[in-house]
């Protein structure tokens, strides 16, 4: 039987505070902790999708990211600079004004 109440009082303690990797990473361990069914537990009580938590789960056995990284080198959304390149012209003539 899957320890529900240890997991809400950990993920509302420490978990919910944490950056997004850390979550994904926290649930993660939680879900290896609680064995058969811990994904889906773990899911309902983190508001995480199942799929961020196996992501959590291959993170816990690949390397650690360099420090002060959150995501992998290509994660997230591209600057506004690098998606148009004439924003930069446009936003310094718009300030000067």
């Amino acid at each position: 039987m899957i320890d529900e109440s240890g997991i809400w009082q950990r993920w509302n303690a420490v978990g919910s505070k944490l950056d997004e990797r850390a979550q994904r990473l926290f649930a993660a361990a939680e879900v290896r902790a609680a064995g058969f069914g811990g994904l889906k537990v773990a899911a309902r009580i983190t508001g995480l999708a199942r799929s961020t938590i196996n992501r959590g789960e291959d993170d816990l056995d690949g390397a650690p990211l360099p420090a002060g990284r959150v995501r992998r080198k290509g994660g997230g959304r591209k600057s506004v600079a690098a998606q148009d390149r004439d924003w930069c012209r446009r936003s310094s003539v718009s300030s000067s004004r």
